[in-house]
């Protein structure tokens, strides 16, 4: 999306409008490469995943960005996605630094 405006945006995430789709990215995947593009099962829409590593050296498939069609989907529910990636990222940075604001 790069280029491209966000029409809303929280600390976590970006929301973009792409003509046909919602498109909620998580900015804190931001670089990361995409390797696959194909359905999430948690949204029920299409998605980028990328892959992470633990620590352990074992390959974790996550969301990059999630396309949701417009003709299903509001940016009020969007918007709600993405205040939950909101709510999660705050409350791992506040367990692992809780001095930071």
């Amino acid at each position: 999306m790069q280029g491209q405006q966000p029409i809303r945006k929280g600390q976590f995430y970006f929301i973009y409008d792409d003509m046909s789709n919602l498109v909620l990215e998580d900015k804190t995947k931001r670089g990361l490469e995409v390797q696959e593009r194909g359905l999430d099962e948690k949204y029920g829409v299409e998605a980028e995943k990328g892959m992470i590593y633990d620590m352990d050296g074992i390959g974790h498939r996550v969301g990059i960005r999630w396309y949701f069609p417009k003709s299903d989907h509001t940016l009020d529910q969007v918007s709600k996605i993405a205040e939950e990636i909101e709510r999660k990222y705050r409350a791992i940075r506040e367990m692992t630094c809780p001095d930071d604001d």
